[in-house]
């Protein structure tokens, strides 16, 4: 992969808005004239712990330890390496990217991924003019209203029209071969358009990049089969990589720590006009792994709605415990047969509020499924053999007991079949900060008064290396007083000093206290370790009278 150059680095992280990217995270407040504050993305909470630096674009949660820069934030929440963190924030916030000499193989897949990129994009605009600008559009924007979604709604997920023709010519205009409208789905084996008269829907990446489409049939005599056909999967589209309207969602996603999953494209569209903006669409009824590891970097809670048929597919049913396995909470909200979320968007928020747990939902579509009782009682065991006991699992039993009129002592068994692993103690949480020894955090919260307080550089330059104990304190002294690179740990720590050092309003009289506590604390040391040298001992003694006087001194 090329390297980014170290200037063009420079240029993004300078760009960047701190609070702009957390903000797509978690919602931040002012907190002083200096610090944003909000819940920590990374763990739940319910009191705000997580402190932002809008100047030195930093981050640190005094709830779970994580902190770092801005493109250390991106890497852990969009699951990016350093590279992709800054072609994220490159695109985000429109800065041009140069790189290093690359093979010429590199270069030449990286120029055709921008080629069709840039193509896509040329295409959607071209769609959307067809759409909103010609009279071929007029009988589809009624359509469009005669299914109430207003303009400015379908505009904001750029629907448009495919006219069968057109398109191909253009894109050579433009400079683009038949081979890359080809390669980029928009071309058939003849080099013609390849998609007929058709309503377009552009299918984004997380990123907002159009990778592909998805057209819904409008005429009887469609030559394509399908009443919705997406763009054949290639270089850049793949189906089970594809969230629909997830680019616009994120942010709500993110903030309501929510993410609705819905079937149809018109569904995901509908309810954003209704006001219920997290919401996404699968692209199919079965949710894949991709799908998953791109919506649990926002969220691990998951709301599934689909229309009665779809809910007891197989595909369907694999989609929810591929979520379960992953960590997700999935809760299912279950539509009358023949309705979907497009029908009722102004009513759905009562439909969520309704929302069956994954366990209770599965325990009671079993008992659905047939008629033969101990069928049905040796399938909804299967499941809750395998759910953590818990409030929701707890329903689903009363649901069984209910449904199939079970003796107690058979409840009292199923009841206790997960005693053992309820009362299994958790492990311990690997992201809670460490506790510090006193002398240890005597040495941080040093570091931190530097960090808060720059004029005591001069001072934190009396004390040496080996006034401090801990390996990385003296690495960010030496940082603080001589300059130089900062690798990520360094950052980190930087991040977190300065948020302590804001939250406890460590000002330079407590630097300075500071100062002289940890060369006192290594004086003491000093006198226990070589107490049998007379001499020397006796000038430490010296030393830490004076320290002890000028701390007197400052009350």
């Amino acid at each position: 992969m090329p390297r980014i150059k170290d200037e063009s680095k420079d240029a993004v992280i300078a760009a960047a808005d701190m609070v702009d990217v957390v903000s797509a995270r978690t919602a931040l407040r002012r907190a002083s004239s200096a610090r944003y504050s909000g819940r920590c993305p990374f763990h739940e909470e319910r009191t705000p712990s997580f402190s932002v630096d809008p100047v030195g674009k930093l981050y640190y949660c005094f709830g779970c330890g994580k902190g770092g820069d801005v493109v250390r934030f991106v890497q852990e929440t969009e699951n990016l390496d350093f590279v992709g963190a800054i072609e994220w924030l490159a695109e985000r916030f429109r800065v041009p990217l140069e790189y290093d000499e690359s093979s010429p193989r590199e270069d030449a897949a990286r120029q055709r991924r921008e080629r069709l990129t840039a193509l896509l994009e040329q295409a959607t605009a071209y769609f959307e003019r067809m759409l909103w600008e010609t009279e071929a559009g007029a009988p589809v924007r009624e359509y469009l209203a005669g299914r109430a979604l207003r303009e400015e709604t379908t505009r904001e997920f750029r629907l448009g029209l495919s006219r069968g023709t057109g398109l191909v010519a253009k894109a050579r205009e433009r400079g683009f071969d038949v081979e890359e409208v080809k390669a980029a789905g928009l071309a058939n084996a003849r080099g013609n358009d390849y998609f007929p008269f058709r309503l377009m829907f552009p299918l984004a990446d997380a990123r907002g990049r159009v990778v592909g489409f998805q057209a819904r049939k409008l005429r009887d005599d469609d030559p394509l089969r399908g009443k919705y056909v997406n763009t054949p999967e290639g270089e850049l589209f793949k189906k089970g990589n594809v969230l629909y309207g997830l680019h616009l969602a994120r942010t709500a996603v993110a903030k309501q720590d929510r993410a609705i999953v819905v079937e149809g494209n018109t569904d995901v569209i509908a309810l954003r006009q209704a006001g219920v903006e997290p919401v996404v669409a699968s692209m199919g009824t079965a949710l894949t792994e991709s799908q998953l590891r791109e919506l649990g970097r926002l969220t691990k809670r998951l709301f599934l709605c689909f229309d009665a048929d779809a809910a007891g597919q197989e595909a369907t049913l694999r989609g929810m415990e591929l979520a379960i396995r992953q960590g997700f909470d999935v809760r299912v909200v279950a539509l009358p047969k023949g309705e979907d979320p497009a029908d009722a968007p102004d009513s759905f928020a009562g439909r969520l509020g309704a929302a069956e747990s994954y366990v209770y939902y599965r325990v009671r579509i079993e008992l659905e499924r047939t008629d033969d009782r101990q069928e049905a009682f040796i399938r909804a065991r299967e499941i809750l053999a395998r759910t953590e006991d818990s409030p929701e699992r707890q329903d689903a039993l009363r649901l069984l007991a209910d449904r199939l009129d079970l003796p107690r002592e058979t409840l009292a068994g199923l009841a206790s079949a997960r005693a053992g692993a309820a009362a299994t103690p958790a492990p311990a949480d690997d992201a809670t900060p460490r506790v510090l020894g006193a002398g240890m955090q005597r040495e941080r919260d040093l570091l931190a008064a530097i960090v808060g307080n720059p004029s005591l550089v001069p001072e934190l330059a009396a004390l040496t290396p080996d006034h401090f104990d801990d390996p990385v304190h003296r690495r960010f002294r030496d940082l603080l007083v001589h300059g130089g690179d900062e690798d990520a740990e360094l950052v980190a720590l930087r991040a977190e000093l300065g948020a302590r050092a804001e939250r406890d309003e460590i000002d330079e009289r407590m630097g300075r206290e500071l100062v002289l506590r940890v060369h006192e604390q290594k004086l003491r040391r000093d006198l226990k370790l070589g107490g049998s040298d007379l001499v020397r001992a006796t000038a430490l003694q010296a030393q830490l009278a004076k320290v002890r006087s000028a701390l007197a001194e400052l009350g």
